[in-house]
């Protein structure tokens, strides 16, 4: 199987220090839509941690979604020059790994694909 490599052209600050990690079959309040990354909503667990969570991860019905997969909402603060693996990709954001094995979401305008190992 092909990974895909990237390399940082734009320095990224997670502004979140703890993830939100959800279960699948997990049911979270819905909040708003994320104006500037399409494709991602405000969503809240009973414990009453918040992060943004991918549409296409929610069964939504109202303003409750219930999860239709495992997420893990971290986000990776990443520097220019950084090489990183592309493991997915979700509404115009990344999930990658950096050489020290730590992944997370990176937005996509801020990397560039460098090639295909």
């Amino acid at each position: 199987m092909k990974e895909k490599k990237c390399r940082v052209k734009e320095d990224y600050n997670s502004p979140y220090t703890e993830p939100l990690l959800i279960t699948k079959g997990e049911i979270l309040s819905i909040g708003e839509k994320e104006s500037e990354w399409s494709g991602w909503i405000w969503c809240t667990n009973k414990e009453g941690k918040s992060r943004w969570v991918p549409e296409n991860y929610l069964e939504i019905h109202g303003n409750t979604g219930k999860a239709n997969q495992d997420y893990n909402a971290t986000e990776l603060t990443v520097s220019i020059g950084e090489e990183l693996i592309i493991e997915e990709e979700e509404a115009d954001w990344f999930w990658v790994t950096n050489q020290q094995g730590k992944s997370g979401w990176v937005p996509i305008k801020n990397v560039q694909i460098i090639n295909k190992i």
